[in-house]
């Protein structure tokens, strides 16, 4: 099983819940129509990696999200996380109406920073990714369509979680191809000031 690590402890999270379109922008970016309802699915734990890759049998598009772990009935820590997705395979799928898994869930699409613990959700937190020391995703709560306690609300309305669960909540505008070699920072905020970072290089083919 794979662990994420929680102020210097190792989780191990049962499964990743995944919100899909929770930006207008990146709805917009990719042609896709704004949800009437929330759009959820599910990464295994085996799709955790600390290594982020550039191709798994196609070219991978990085998506830069704000992820909470569940632990007694709340979100209890935050932390910035990275959705590899198989986008030509995803588009095939959406086109004949077939599940996104294939090209969602795979082993190594889920990379995490380590988890911060919060008492409570601050409207202030904020996360980017700059890759090669340049800026190219932002995000905050207040972009989102559905904020973090309407997904967890809706979450629970169908599902359990389990204490280390992780909900990732979705990307804004901005998303691209992993590109091989290059330098990938993401980082969580608080008031604007950096509360956790993280930084990849990208492994080649």
């Amino acid at each position: 099983m794979k662990y994420v690590q929680l102020d210097k402890q190792e989780v191990i999270p049962s499964k990743i819940v995944c919100v899909g379109r929770n930006y207008v922008e990146h709805i917009q970016e990719l042609n896709n129509t704004i949800p009437d309802e929330m759009v959820i699915f599910v990464k295994p734990n085996s799709a955790i990696s600390s290594q982020l890759q550039s191709f798994h049998g196609e070219a991978l598009h990085y998506e830069t999200e704000l992820c909470f772990m569940y632990q007694a009935g709340r979100f209890s820590a935050v932390a910035v996380g990275l959705d590899l997705t198989k986008r030509e395979l995803q588009s095939q799928l959406k086109q004949k109406g077939l599940p996104w898994e294939k090209s969602k869930a795979f082993n190594g699409s889920a990379l995490f920073s380590d988890f911060i613990s919060i008492d409570e959700i601050d409207a202030s937190l904020s996360f980017s990714l700059s890759i090669d020391n340049e800026q190219i995703q932002v995000g905050d709560i207040g972009l989102m369509i559905h904020s973090p306690q309407a997904i967890l609300a809706h979450i629970l309305s169908f599902m359990s979680l389990e204490d280390g669960d992780i909900v990732m909540t979705g990307t804004p505008k901005g998303v691209g191809k992993v590109k091989p070699e290059s330098h990938y920072c993401a980082k969580a905020m608080l008031n604007g000031e950096t509360l956790i970072t993280r930084e990849w290089i990208a492994k080649d083919e």
